[in-house]
């Protein structure tokens, strides 16, 4: 259906991955297992779902691998909220990720409304 690739909010959310991973690397060796692994996988999960989306030769399954990765979004931006009232997430931290993820956020929906209207 699409060239994954090529989606741009594919790569935002591979790059929002990415630094998360960074982010995460500084956090609290006994959070290793708890939110500094659910961070990561739920950021992953963001481009790994759009990528399988488009894979299909179906717009609405597309819309629904979208709908999953903006649901794995918003588990992010939960987490993220966690880390950051917990303090082990700082301010600086906190607003980089959190602008990357709401743009993310508001590219899902258009293209969720794109598709819909086709």
């Amino acid at each position: 259906m699409h060239n994954f690739k090529e989606l741009i909010v594919w790569q935002k959310s591979v790059d929002l991955a990415v630094d998360t991973y960074k982010i995460t690397r500084h956090f609290p060796h006994e959070e290793r297992f708890g939110l500094t692994q659910q961070i990561n996988r739920s950021a992953v999960s963001i481009p790994s779902n759009i990528a399988d989306g488009a894979g299909r030769n179906n717009p609405k399954e597309f819309n629904n691998f979208l709908g999953i990765a903006y649901g794995s979004s918003c588990e992010l931006e939960t987490q993220l909220i966690i880390a950051h009232r917990i303090e082990i997430l700082n301010n600086q931290g906190f607003d980089v990720l959190n602008v990357e993820l709401n743009n993310i956020q508001k590219m899902i929906y258009r293209l969720q409304q794109s598709i819909n209207q086709k």
